[in-house]
């Protein structure tokens, strides 16, 4: 006996009754984006595996340990996208977007990790993208940070809390860092494993620990934002007091450093109690040198990436209204003449009413059974056209959720009558 085809494990499939809330969310997102004068780019799945490494870093857990990477035939090593930052600049510099440019930009699509799936994270997951290059001021931060808050808000979810840190210039971080390493091997043999492997190769990202015993070291650790320049103190105070301004509450955290090694200055996350360990649903940061260090121009730049699952997630939980799935009317058709009529007057119907979602029998069958296939698909109204109906131009509208008797009507009114009972506009 042949196994079983499934989904490979951590990569999942939508279902039509799931995909409301993902085309929710994304004509919310373009309609946001679009207001704050963003341009969608689009971006192939595939990229040369050195992209990733020279951006994202050689001695992150998404290089080291979470890409999936291949030789294809030519030789050629190559990975499936772990995020869509690298992307984005190695678009811009291959195209010439940064040359004395600004440039807002989003996009979106599926994105690969290798990691241990759990509820909120999976090895094949989505992510909206959003980059503004060119702006070094930290009113870009404010608008950057803004913008996800208005997010939020256009789609009705709540209960967000925002997370905020600056690490400074590279050269902040740099001297940061050693103190955090000097500090640290004085402990190390009480340290998890994953923390002294980081320790030699990423030491910021113990912060990011989740082990107790290794956070209560770090409760003596010194802290980056008490190792600022002058500079990054005041770019960072900027961004607060914008932040402020607009009524966007945030709490400061100077454990947050970020993943990605490009990071500079201003990092944050968006963070939900509701989704359990995986809590972050939206995060990001300054990257000011991350283009040059990919061979275009010197480029500020900075963005932020949202969990499509996750934030789907919350929507389901905190009962969001999304848009009606499924048809409005099911159109019943039998006989020879009334097949072809009924295919004719259908056309005519979606041309007429923008926004009619109309499903045609097809497959033939009793009226007794198209009409079970009618109440089984969720539609409001049956129209009901035999041959009889045909020869006389009028069809039957038989409501399918007890809301009166059903009636004849004749098929030059039907248009105007179906745009009433469903409030739809009606074209000439």
């Amino acid at each position: 006996m042949s196994q079983k085809i499934q989904a490979v494990r951590g990569m999942n499939d939508v279902l039509p009754s799931d995909a409301p809330a993902w085309q929710r969310l994304h004509a919310v997102a373009a309609e946001v984006f679009a207001a704050y004068g963003y341009a969608e780019i689009r971006l192939p799945v595939v990229e040369r595996s050195e992209l990733f490494k020279r951006a994202v870093g050689e001695v992150t857990d998404v290089v080291e340990k979470e890409m999936y990477s291949f030789e294809d035939r030519g030789g050629e090593r190559l990975s499936l996208r772990p995020e869509l930052t690298a992307g984005v600049v190695r678009a811009g510099i291959e195209h010439g977007l940064f040359f004395n440019r600004q440039q807002r930009l989003w996009c979106s699509g599926p994105v690969f990790r290798y990691e241990r799936p759990q509820a909120g994270r999976y090895r094949q997951f989505h992510q909206l993208d959003v980059e503004a290059f060119g702006i070094a001021t930290p009113d870009l931060d404010v608008e950057i940070i803004a913008l996800a808050e208005a997010l939020f808000r256009r789609l009705g979810v709540g209960g967000f809390r925002l997370q905020l840190n600056s690490l400074g210039t590279p050269a902040v971080r740099a001297a940061y860092r050693a103190k955090l390493v000097d500090y640290l091997r004085r402990f190390e043999s009480s340290l998890d494993e994953d923390s002294r492997r980081r320790l030699s190769t990423n030491p910021l990202r113990v912060l990011d620990s989740k082990v107790p015993g290794t956070r209560a070291i770090l409760e003596g650790a010194p802290q980056l934002p008490d190792h600022l320049d002058a500079p990054s103190r005041a770019h960072f105070e900027t961004v607060q007091r914008g932040l402020s301004d607009l009524g966007i509450a945030y709490a400061l955290n100077p454990r947050l450093v970020r993943g990605l090694d490009y990071y500079t200055h201003t990092v944050f996350e968006w963070t939900s109690t509701a989704l359990g360990a995986q809590d972050a649903v939206c995060a990001g940061g300054r990257y000011d040198g991350l283009v040059e260090q990919l061979g275009g121009p010197p480029t500020p730049g900075i963005g932020f990436a949202i969990g499509v699952e996750r934030l789907v997630l919350l929507m389901r939980a905190q009962e969001v209204p999304l848009p009606e799935a499924g048809p409005q009317v099911y159109f019943c058709r039998f006989g020879e003449r009334a097949d072809p009529a009924a295919a004719q007057l259908a056309e005519t119907l979606r041309r007429r009413l923008p926004g009619l979602r109309l499903l045609l029998n097809a497959g033939g069958g009793a009226l007794k059974t198209q009409l079970r296939r009618a109440d089984a698909s969720g539609a409001r109204y049956a129209l009901i056209l035999g041959d009889d109906e045909a020869a006389a131009g009028r069809v039957q509208v038989k409501s399918l959720r007890g809301e009166g008797e059903p009636r004849s009507v004749a098929v030059s009114e039907l248009p105007a009558q179906l745009a009433e009972l469903l409030e739809l506009p009606l074209l000439s």
